[in-house]
């Protein structure tokens, strides 16, 4: 039946393998990313089913699952069963209309970002002048400290949330337009971009479903269905 189906490709961001939400209760993160790994597998043998993801994210998922001092099953697999192929970032046109779009976006969060440190200096030069010093006591933060504090996290979000703020991220979504493939990914960033470059995605919670339900439809998931 396999040969019936359309070829399907996926191309894999970091967030698939460290979000929680492909972990079932009390599944260790590497476990998920194992049984993830499974599924990957299985339906690259019975339906044809790649998966790939830039050498820009595949070193930034390493650095990550290193981290959390993963097993090194965990990289071999990974380096078996998902296809490391670097965007052609000179072959794949990109409409004007995008960057245009882009470059608008970009312009309206530096407003936004500027509107946040605004509002940061009001709020310390409200302050008394005695909330600004600890009397030496440095492992506490001044009621300035937590102004600033406050407005690193609210520039960031300002900034960065829901925009395409990386090269990975711009990998992830040229290698997907070259090969017409879906994009797999938790971030918002990504996604909204996704579909501004007219490519398909899934969320990366979803995902290990989606292969079992391919699997499952096609009569081969038993194999992920015993565990």
């Amino acid at each position: 039946m396999s040969g019936e189906l359309p070829r399907q490709q996926f191309v894999l961001d970091t967030s698939l393998f460290i979000t929680e939400e492909i972990r079932r209760e009390d599944e260790s993160l590497e476990s998920a990313v194992l049984r993830l790994l499974d599924l990957v597998a299985t339906a690259r043998l019975e339906l044809n089913i790649s998966c790939y993801m830039p050498p820009s994210i595949h070193d930034e998922l390493g650095t990550m699952l290193r981290d959390r001092a993963v097993d090194d099953e965990v990289f071999s697999r990974l380096d078996t069963w998902v296809v490391r192929k670097s965007p052609d970032r000179y072959g794949v046109s990109i409409p004007a209309n995008i960057v245009y779009n882009f470059i608008d976006e970009m312009s309206d969060r530096v407003d936004r970002g500027l509107r946040v440190s605004e509002a940061a200096i009001r709020e310390v030069e409200q302050l008394d002048p005695e909330d600004l010093t600890v009397d030496g006591h440095d492992e506490y933060m001044t009621a300035a400290d937590r102004v600033l504090s406050n407005m690193r996290d609210k520039y960031r979000r300002a900034l960065r949330q829901g925009v395409l703020d990386s090269r990975e991220d711009f990998d992830l979504l040229v290698l997907a337009r070259e090969l017409d493939a879906g994009v797999v990914t938790e971030d918002r960033g990504v996604v909204s971009w996704a579909d501004e470059f007219g490519l398909r995605y899934v969320r990366g919670g979803q995902f290990p479903t989606l292969l079992e339900e391919y699997l499952r439809a096609t009569g081969t998931g038993e194999r992920s269905d015993d565990e």
